[in-house]
């Protein structure tokens, strides 16, 4: 069975939008598009449509995740690969979606704009938020219930920062040949030591990989997240693609962001990331506010505290913001700590030792 037997059939003969650019890849002269004659800024070509999957960013993103460059497609983001995945595969009031809060709510939110059930098998609580392997596994093969045809592992998860074991996504793959497609989001995945699930991809047409140079390569503001996926995949995602998900300028400081220099200087931030985040967690353990520090395999430390919201409206004062979690279940009594640098972390703690020291005296 083929991955393209999960998609919508309608889909299959959609011709796709066809972008004037692509036509232009012999042009000397640019007739065709519609655009301004000349750049309005001096030295910049910003008058013209970028290339919709710039082979030079698809190759260099190819070299970084040992895959090849028809196996990749970018995008805004994450976000633009799980809508258009679940766009792609998801009938809308008849399929549905595996997601393990607390996890990630773009999941649930493209789903639901596509009216895709969204089925919520929690992570376990009791055993530190543990991916619940063998209930998904049996959701997936129910025969009673709604066909499942996208389901989502996020390793390191967001936001509780735990990990899900590589032999585990090896089990889903496994049981889900045929039946939905496994979607690895592993925005995370350079703080962690685990194996990528990118080494899945020449194994099973059904995987999915997503990643993304917001976090550990620093471009959040530029909005460059990666699909990852068999090239039968991506050709179906482009199929339904806006037709210019990238402006030039992102794409040219993606490139710089990916050359050797750059990627060595991102390797030793990284390793200076895990280091303030052990030293983090053991100041955070020393604070008599904090009931319990989340292991994590991340850039944030998930933080239970005996009260969250007046430490989170206490540090909002000084002007440290943190992100509330009391949504998610099991984490009602948690914040969530962003690595940040350690003189950030000083004033953090600083701040934390006095409202436990006013605390005290109200005591």
């Amino acid at each position: 069975m083929s991955v393209l037997d999960l998609a919508r059939p309608e889909l299959l003969a959609l011709a796709g939008y066809s972008s004037a650019r692509l036509e232009a890849s012999q042009g000397r002269i640019f007739l065709n598009a519609n655009e301004a004659p000349e750049s309005p800024v001096v030295g910049a070509d910003c008058h013209r449509y970028p290339d919709p999957q710039p082979e030079s960013l698809r190759q260099a993103l190819a070299t970084l995740y040992g895959v090849d460059a028809d196996q990749c497609l970018v995008g805004r983001g994450s976000d633009e690969a799980i809508d258009l995945l679940t766009r792609v595969f998801c009938r809308a009031g008849q399929d549905a979606i595996v997601i393990s809060p607390p996890t990630f709510g773009m999941y649930a939110v493209c789903a639901r704009v596509q009216n895709a059930e969204v089925v919520e098998i929690p992570l376990d609580t009791t055993n530190g938020f543990a991916y619940p392997l063998e209930a998904v596994m049996a959701r997936i093969m129910d025969p009673s219930a709604s066909p499942v045809r996208l389901v989502y592992v996020c390793t390191p998860n967001n936001p509780t920062g735990n990990e899900v074991p590589f032999e585990w996504i090896e089990r889903l793959c496994l049981v889900s040949v045929g039946r939905c497609l496994v979607v690895v989001d592993e925005a995370y995945g350079e703080f962690s030591g685990t194996a990528s699930a990118t080494s899945l991809l020449s194994r099973h047409e059904h995987v999915v990989v997503l990643r993304t140079l917001s976090k550990a390569h620093g471009l959040a503001g530029e909005r460059i997240g990666v699909c990852l996926a068999a090239p039968t995949v991506i050709g179906l995602l482009r199929k339904i693609m806006a037709p210019y998900p990238l402006p030039a300028s992102a794409v040219a400081l993606a490139l710089q962001v990916l050359a050797p220099a750059a990627l060595a200087a991102t390797s030793a931030r990284i390793a200076a990331a895990n280091a303030e985040r052990s030293r983090l967690a053991g100041l955070l353990r020393e604070c008599p506010l904090v009931r319990e520090v989340l292991p994590s395999a991340a850039n944030f430390l998930a933080v239970r505290f005996t009260d969250p919201n007046r430490v989170y409206q206490h540090l909002l004062s000084r002007g440290i913001v943190l992100r509330q979690l009391q949504k998610y279940p099991g984490l009602a009594d948690a914040l969530r700590i962003s690595i940040g640098t350690p003189a950030e972390h000083d004033e953090l703690f600083t701040a934390l030792k006095a409202l436990a020291g006013t605390r005290q005296e109200a005591a």
